[in-house]
C-alpha cells in the first residue's frame, strides 16, 4: 500500500511538473517572516529573490487575517508566475484556496492533508513538515503530499525550538521515497554545503536570504554551494 501510493503521488507530481513546464521544484524555496519582510517591503525583496534564482516562495504570516493577507497572496502569486517560480502559503489552505494558490505547506498540527487536498482539489501542491520523522513522510505521502521537509538541521533563529536532525536522514528520505526532499531549519551561505551531498531537492530558507545585506548575493552563494 506504501509503495503504490508512493507511485501514485510521483505520478501526480510528474505531471503536475513536468508536462505543465511552468512551475519548478527543485532549487532555493524562500520564506517570508513578519519581522524580516514587512508589508512595506515583501514585495520587492520576493522580487529580488526570484530575480535572482529563487524557485519557490512560501508566504508565511502567523499575525495577519486572511483577509489583511489575500491583496498581498494574489501580488506574489502573480509574481511568481511571471517568474515561472511557485508560490505557497503556509497553513492557510481557505486562503490558497480562494485566491487560486499553487499550493499550501501544513504543519503537524494544521489540517490534514485529505482535508486539505478535498478543498484544493486533485492540482495543486501540498508540502508536509516532517521534522525528523521518516514514517510521518510515508503516512503524508500515502494521504497524497507532494513534497516533504525534514529539519532543522542547524540551530534555527526563527524556530530555535526546533530539534535538531541528522543530517543522514536527508539521504535515506531520498533512498526511501520518489517526491522531492526539502531541507530546512538553520540553513545558511556558510552551512549549506554540508548539506549538499546529501541530495536534497529544495532548500528552504528565511534569515539567509531575508535576512542578508544582499538578497542577490545570497542567493547566488547558496545556489552556487548546492550545485543548483
Amino acid at each position: 500500500m506504501g509503495k503504490k501510493a508512493t507511485l501514485c503521488s510521483c505520478a501526480k507530481w510528474l505531471f503536475h511538473f513536468i508536462y505543465s513546464n511552468t512551475l519548478m521544484f527543485k532549487g532555493i524555496y524562500v520564506i517570508t517572516d513578519e519581522f524580516l519582510t514587512p508589508k512595506s517591503s515583501i514585495y520587492t525583496q520576493v522580487e529580488e529573490a526570484l530575480e535572482a534564482g529563487a524557485t519557490i516562495v512560501q508566504l508565511r504570516d502567523k499575525e495577519s487575517s486572511d483577509a489583511d493577507l489575500l491583496p498581498l497572496a494574489e501580488q506574489l502569486q502573480e509574481l511568481c508566475r511571471r517568474h515561472k517560480a511557485t508560490f505557497i502559503i503556509n497553513d492557510r489552505v481557505e486562503l490558497a484556496q480562494k485566491m487560486g494558490a499553487d499550493g499550501v505547506h501544513i504543519g503537524f498540527h494544521d489540517l490534514s492533508i485529505r482535508e486539505a487536498r478535498t478543498l484544493l482539489g486533485p492540482d495543486k501542491i501540498i508540502g508536509i513538515s516532517c521534522y525528523g520523522d521518516l514514517d510521518r513522510a510515508e503516512k503524508g505521502i500515502e494521504a497524497g503530499a507532494d513534497y516533504v521537509a525534514f529539519g532543522a538541521f542547524f540551530p534555527s533563529p526563527t524556530k530555535p525550538k526546533a530539534a535538531v536532525v541528522d543530517k543522514a536522514l536527508i539521504a535515506e528520505a531520498k533512498k526511501r521515497f520518489q517526491v522531492p526532499v526539502c531541507v530546512i531549519g538553520g540553513i545558511t551561505t556558510e552551512n549549506i554545503s554540508e548539506l549538499a551531498p546529501y541530495g536534497a531537492d529544495l532548500y528552504a530558507t528565511v534569515s539567509a536570504v531575508f535576512g542578508a545585506h544582499s538578497i542577490t548575493d545570497a542567493i547566488y552563494e547558496l545556489k552556487s554551494k548546492t550545485h543548483l
